[in-house]
């Protein structure tokens, strides 16, 4: 999920107080076409991280913080979870699951900060842009750290990871390259509309629509990736002799895993309208 303030809202001043109602700030802060975003707006944001946002918002708004000052704990929070991972033990499974819960909740506060104050800049989606690619990439690290048993007996299982972390930031590049490239023709950002998105190819179409229900594309996510350790780890936990089997065998499934992310949403972006000119130009 992305919450940065938006190229499409106006950099402005604002003459908003820094002592709002929740009513008021809900309002302004959290709108209709924030909260129904289709791409955007992450499932969890919408589930339940904005009922806790919110209030931090209301918690920083007196302070003077700026929306780009919070943007950057995105960052600080999510690789703090990536360096509990280091430690051994289940509990740094559900230290960093919850650490990147914070994290996530983070990156709907710097937004609702930037609208209640009318204050979006490029620099803050930017530097929103820098903290995900930051946090996605140093969590396959950190559980690569984890299974090596630590930075200093760094091995084949931390490859894995620095392996997995590569496939991510090639995936999550992809996407981000779609917007470059109609910047360079000089076309209007990118819509969420569904049949923007959506394969020319009734085939694809059709591939597309099971991929719902075996949502795999998913899981390299901060807030996914995070629970699914998390989940394993316990799995392995509960088990009779308490290895960590199940974590070593996603490790190694993750790297093809994120391989086929990464080409699936290649084919999916080349495959859909997105880089197609749009009507009239």
């Amino acid at each position: 999920m992305s919450d940065a303030a938006t190229p499409d809202q106006p950099t402005v001043g604002s003459q908003r107080g820094n002592h709002p109602s929740m009513t008021e700030l809900r309002a302004v802060s959290q709108p209709p076409t924030v909260l129904g975003r289709r791409n955007s707006e992450h499932w969890a944001g919408a589930l339940y991280l904005r009922k806790g946002s919110i209030y931090i918002t209301r918690a920083l708004l007196p302070t003077g913080i700026s929306a780009n000052a919070v943007t950057w704990w995105i960052a600080i929070i999510g690789v703090g979870a990536a360096a509990v991972l280091l430690l051994p033990g289940w509990w740094p499974f559900l230290a960093a699951a919850a650490l990147i819960q914070f994290s996530i909740m983070i990156d709907c506060t710097d937004g609702e900060i930037a609208r209640w104050r009318g204050q979006s800049s490029a620099a803050g989606v930017y530097i929103d842009r820098v903290c995900h690619y930051v946090v996605e990439a140093s969590l396959p690290i950190g559980f690569g750290m984890h299974l090596d048993g630590g930075p200093a007996h760094a091995g084949g299982w931390t490859i894995l990871g620095m392996a997995t972390a590569i496939l991510v930031l090639l995936k999550k590049a992809t996407g981000d390259l779609v917007h470059v490239a109609r910047a360079y023709f000089g076309w209007p950002k990118l819509s969420e509309d569904a049949e923007l998105a959506a394969p020319r190819s009734g085939g694809l179409r059709s591939i597309r629509g099971l991929l719902r229900f075996f949502p795999f594309f998913r899981a390299f996510g901060a807030i996914e990736y995070s629970l699914i350790l998390l989940v394993i780890a316990t799995i392995d936990l509960l088990r009779p002799l308490g290895s960590e089997g199940l974590l070593q065998l996603w490790a190694i499934i993750g790297v093809p895993l994120a391989a086929l992310t990464a080409l699936g949403y290649l084919i999916a972006i080349l495959a859909s309208s997105r880089l197609r000119p749009p009507a009239g130009s």
